[in-house]
C-alpha cells in the first residue's frame, strides 16, 4: 500500500519500480458490468441495516450515464464461467437478484448489454405511501450504505481520490457529510429537509453535483455519474445526526409553479442581472432551463438562486436561509 501512494504521489518512484519489477494486466472485464458477489454483500448489508429504513424493501437500479445512453430495451444478466442467468428488469430501471451459490462460487458479474462507463447504478430503497417528490432521510443513508459496499458508484474525479477513496470503510464513508449523489426522478430546482416544525431548505452547492460551487467543472464531468442527470443531482448531509432517519426529503422540480408572492417571477435576464448584478454562477441544462445564484453577505451566509425558463423568463424563485 505504501508503494502504491509512492507512486501517485512521486512519479519518479514508478519509474525505479518500472526498472525493477514486471506487471501483467489481464483482460479486464466491461467496466459497465457489476461484481455479483458485491451486489449480494451490498443485499446482506441492507438485511443488517434494516432498522434505518423498516418499511422499505431493496431494488437495485440502472440509470444513464452519458446524454447519448439508450435506455429502452436494456438487458440484464448474471455471468459467470458457466452461469448465465437473466436478470428482469423493470419499466422504471429497477431489479432484485437472487443468491445463487454457483455465481458467487464463479465471481459472476451482472452485465449489461450496453457499452462501458455508459450506465450508472444506485440501490433503490423507498418507504410506501409518501407523498409525491417526497423521500425519507433514512432510506437515503441506507442506499448510501448499500451502493458503497455493492461497489454501485462508479464517480471518480481523479486517480489519486479514487486512490484515497478506497482507504476508506464504506461503512464509515456514509456516516460523513459526504458527496454521495442521489437522482431526483426529475430536474431539481430545490431540496428541503422537514422534521416535525423544522424544516430548511439546502444551499444550491448541494444540487447539480456543486456545479454552482465551483464543484465537477467541465472537464471532469466525463468521469461523473451524473454527466446525463446533472439537473437531478442532489446530495444530503447524511452525517448530520440533528437530522434524524424520518426526516422527510422534499424535492421540488423545476417544472413546479412558483409561490404567488415570488418577487423575482417575470423578470427576463437583462432585468435580473441589472436587479441583482453580473456576479452571480450561471448554470445552463441542455433542456434550456437555466439556473443563477447570487450569494449574499461578507460571507455568504445566504443566497438567491433564480430559475429561468428556456424562453428567458424567470420562472421562480427562492432565497436561502
Amino acid at each position: 500500500m505504501r508503494r502504491l501512494a509512492a507512486l501517485l504521489l512521486f512519479p519518479a518512484a514508478a519509474q525505479v519500480w518500472a526498472a525493477t519489477e514486471t506487471i501483467v494486466i489481464k483482460d479486464l472485464r466491461n467496466p459497465v458490468d457489476k461484481s455479483y458477489r458485491k451486489m449480494v454483500q451490498g443485499m446482506e448489508l441492507f438485511d443488517e441495516l434494516h432498522a434505518m429504513a423498516p418499511r422499505a424493501a431493496l431494488r437495485y437500479r440502472v440509470l444513464p450515464r452519458k446524454r447519448t445512453t439508450d435506455m429502452h430495451d436494456v438487458a440484464l444478466r448474471v455471468l459467470g464461467d458457466t452461469v448465465k442467468q437473466p436478470v428482469a428488469l423493470a419499466g422504471d430501471g429497477t431489479f432484485t437478484l437472487g443468491r445463487d451459490a454457483k455465481a458467487l462460487a464463479e465471481d459472476a458479474v451482472v452485465s449489461a448489454n450496453r457499452p462501458a462507463d455508459t450506465m450508472t447504478w444506485r440501490a433503490d430503497i423507498r418507504t410506501p405511501g409518501l407523498p409525491a417528490n417526497t423521500r425519507r432521510l433514512g432510506d437515503l443513508r441506507l442506499e448510501c450504505h448499500v451502493g458503497m459496499r455493492a461497489g454501485l458508484v462508479s464517480q471518480y474525479p481523479s486517480l489519486l481520490e479514487r486512490f484515497f477513496g478506497a482507504l476508506q470503510s464504506p461503512s464509515e464513508y456514509c456516516r460523513k457529510d459526504v458527496r454521495y449523489l442521489f437522482f431526483a426522478e426529475e430536474p431539481l430546482f430545490a431540496v428541503a429537509l422537514h422534521h416535525g416544525e423544522r424544516r430548511q431548505v439546502l444551499p444550491a452547492a448541494r444540487l447539480y453535483a456543486g456545479v454552482l460551487k465551483g464543484e465537477t467543472p467541465q472537464a471532469e464531468r466525463r468521469y461523473c455519474d451524473c454527466e446525463a442527470l446533472l439537473d437531478r443531482a442532489y446530495t444530503l448531509p447524511l452525517g448530520d445526526k440533528r437530522w434524524p432517519d424520518d426526516t422527510l426529503v422534499e424535492l421540488e422540480p423545476m417544472r413546479s409553479p412558483a409561490r404567488e408572492d415570488d418577487p423575482l417571477r417575470g423578470y427576463d435576464k437583462a432585468d435580473m442581472a441589472l436587479a441583482l448584478g453580473q456576479g452571480g454562477r450561471r448554470l445552463r441544462f441542455d433542456s434550456g432551463y437555466e439556473v443563477w445564484d447570487y450569494e449574499l453577505g461578507s460571507r455568504g451566509e445566504s443566497e438567491i438562486v433564480v430559475l429561468f425558463a428556456p424562453s428567458g423568463v424567470a420562472a421562480k424563485s427562492r432565497t436561502v436561509p
